[in-house]
């Protein structure tokens, strides 16, 4: 099961960084198979956010790999456009992004 930690300003915090991101784990006809898991737990234990591409000639729909790829790795699934998704998880040892409080500042 995914884990879901992230508030909804967390999430939009998260969605506008990963615009500039280019992807880092494709996925492609095998679906996603032990190297791509591999692949992805390396670069996001690397980066805490990672965007990943389902590739066209992949058998599996976009949201099932996807989907698929963030419960095998262990990771917040913050969101899918159409053969692109989002994934973030918290490297606690060497943090590199500073999440938005998920608290309202107080008055």
């Amino acid at each position: 099961m995914i884990k879901n930690t992230l508030t909804g300003k967390q999430k939009g915090f998260l969605r506008s960084m990963g615009m500039k991101l280019e992807p880092v784990v494709m996925i492609g006809k095998d679906g996603v198979t032990p190297q791509v898991v591999t692949s992805a737990k390396e670069a996001i234990t690397k980066r805490e956010l990672i965007k990943v591409r389902v590739l066209q000639n992949c058998a599996e729909m976009p949201d099932d790999a996807i989907t698929m790829l963030a419960e095998r790795i262990n990771a917040n699934l913050v969101q899918i456009i159409g053969h692109n998704g989002l994934l973030f998880r918290r490297n606690y040892d060497k943090p590199k992004i500073e999440l938005p409080n998920s608290k309202k500042a107080e008055k």
